[in-house]
């Protein structure tokens, strides 16, 4: 059933190995797709890391968001539909750190932060 929790980090990870692969990254692709190896480890220190790659993740999506936007723009191409699609792909990825606040990923991990 973890699994099903852990969905959304194990799609954006295989999501961004892809988009590493593609663009010819291939130790940042392996990199991503090794990173899918932290969800066995059940440490606090496993899910910061694990946070960690998806926010860098995110930033990765908003900036190859920003950069093709740029350059269909420049082309007179329409841009507005990748913006839109790739802004969805760094909300999810950003969201996926999210997981890891539900009551039976914080006991798998023994994750349980400190309230503010």
């Amino acid at each position: 059933m973890n699994i099903l929790r852990l969905f959304p980090v194990i799609f954006s990870m295989l999501l961004l190995g892809a988009h590493f692969y593609r663009g010819g990254h291939l130790l940042l692709a392996a990199g991503a797709l090794l990173s899918l190896g932290l969800l066995f480890i059940r440490r606090p220190p496993a899910v910061w890391l694990m946070q960690g790659l998806l926010g860098a993740g995110t930033a990765e999506w908003i900036t190859t968001a920003v950069q093709l936007a740029a350059f269909r723009h420049a082309q007179g191409l329409p841009w507005q539909r990748l913006a839109v699609i790739l802004g969805i792909v760094s909300l999810f990825t950003l969201l996926s750190t999210l997981v890891f606040r539900t009551a039976a990923l914080r006991d798998r991990y023994h994750f349980h932060p400190k309230k503010s």
